[in-house]
């Protein structure tokens, strides 16, 4: 099929694109995630797209080929076929400087992985179910595959809902009997020592600031929930022991606070650490004590960039909305006054003054931290099904992890300065 694409890539080409499929991504989509799907695939069969910023929500723009029209018609994708004149006509529109619009060129799929226990936890993730319900294929790995350097060979990295500190994700009042919480210690423990680390604590370290390495070298990071908080907390500890007894066999530093090295963090500061273990919190930087309101008035608004200037936030934001209903996680958003000054915000709540959706840089490479579990899930808890996604075709806060898939395979360019 590959080579299919590509010698019928080349024909097209070479008639410079007689007619060209259109990808909508407003309200008139039908399958918002699946379309990310597409364009994956597409991607993954060497063709190039581009991906229309600010256009109907973000469109995107294939050659047309057969085998990718027949491709969107399986998925049940909406397209346009339209005359090369038409695309053109487009691509002028997106050019002219008094618009917020911008074309960026796809270029090749991103190697994907997923840092995920193989035991089973009664919860799922978000991001592992967009990625297997778009259909975009994506490695397991995990702290073992971790350790051993593994990460070079990949571009794009999901952290799974998890707790970097060693405290077990803080379940211990809760869950300290549960089968599933005592199998997890059980296994976490057992690969500490067969990686040669003393506590699941150092492990997860380790674990941390290779990721940390792997960003600065040009990886890609994506991470929600407690995945977001527990990764800084970790990286901030690394001085210190901020682990009780019942989870590491001995005592936390009772200065730990003091401790804590902000300068080793990604996103956040001035932080203060929860130190009761019984209290299912890590710091204050989770804003989950804020939403005290109504489910339906909870909901969180992306800001606006320039396309044509700002061109990586513009990706990151790309939705037919612009305000997104909110949900819940262990860490559901990040209060202001604890971001670095140097982190961009892509969303917030405006009623409660906090963070939701925010990206940096580091060395070579970006992060980005999503707040919240399950975007179509607003409180969901331990054991609780997982999300059905046929259900959720068109979900604006699913659209925005998707768009972190896509996110690398955008040709490089010079800033504007």
């Amino acid at each position: 099929m590959r080579i299919f694409l590509v010698f019928a890539f080349l024909i097209c080409v070479k008639s410079t694109f007689a007619s060209a499929i259109l990808v909508p991504m407003d309200e008139r989509q039908t399958n918002h995630l699946k379309a990310y799907g597409v364009s994956y695939w597409v991607l993954n069969n060497d063709v190039v797209m581009e991906w229309l910023l600010n256009y109907r929500g973000g469109s995107f723009l294939f050659p047309h080929l057969q085998a990718i029209e027949e491709e969107l018609i399986i998925r049940g994708v909406s397209y346009e076929v339209i005359a090369d004149g038409q695309a053109n006509a487009i691509r002028s529109q997106i050019a002219n400087p008094e618009t917020n619009m911008e074309v960026v060129q796809l270029e090749k799929a991103p190697k994907i992985a997923v840092y995920t226990p193989s035991s089973a936890l009664p919860w799922d993730d978000a991001v592992t179910m967009v990625l297997e319900y778009a259909e975009i294929p994506y490695d397991k790995i995990y702290d073992s595959s971790i350790v051993m350097g593994v990460l070079p060979k990949y571009d794009w990295l999901h952290l799974h809902h998890e707790d970097f500190t060693g405290q077990y994700g803080k379940f211990y009042a809760a869950s300290r009997n549960e089968t599933w919480y005592r199998n997890q210690v059980a296994d976490l423990e057992g690969l500490a020592k067969t990686l040669g680390f003393e506590k699941v604590s150092q492990m997860k370290l380790a674990v941390a600031n290779n990721i940390k390495n792997f960003v600065a070298g040009g990886g890609f990071l994506f991470t929600m929930c407690s995945g977001t908080d527990s990764f800084d907390i970790a990286l901030a500890a690394h001085e210190t022991d901020i682990c009780e007894r019942m989870f590491d066999g001995d005592g936390a530093d009772p200065k730990a606070q003091d401790k804590l090295d902000y300068s080793k963090t990604l996103a956040f500061e001035q932080f203060q650490l929860v130190r009761d273990p019984m209290t299912y919190e890590y710091s204050t930087i989770d804003g989950t004590e804020l939403h005290r309101i109504p489910e339906s008035q909870d909901k969180f608004t992306l800001f606006e960039f320039s396309a044509k200037w700002d061109v990586v936030p513009t990706m990151l934001t790309q939705c037919h909305t612009d305000v997104i209903n909110g949900f819940m996680g262990q860490t559901t958003d990040f209060k202001k006054d604890q971001i670095k000054s140097n982190v961009l915000i892509l969303g917030e709540n405006k009623e409660l003054k906090t963070a939701r959706y925010v990206h940096g840089e580091l060395g070579q490479g970006t992060w980005t931290f999503y707040g919240g579990h399950d975007p179509e899930d607003y409180q969901h808890r331990v054991g609780d099904p997982p999300t059905d996604l046929s259900l959720h075709p068109n979900s604006p806060g699913y659209r925005l992890i998707l768009n972190n898939i896509l996110f690398p395979a955008a040709k490089k360019k010079k800033q504007k300065t």
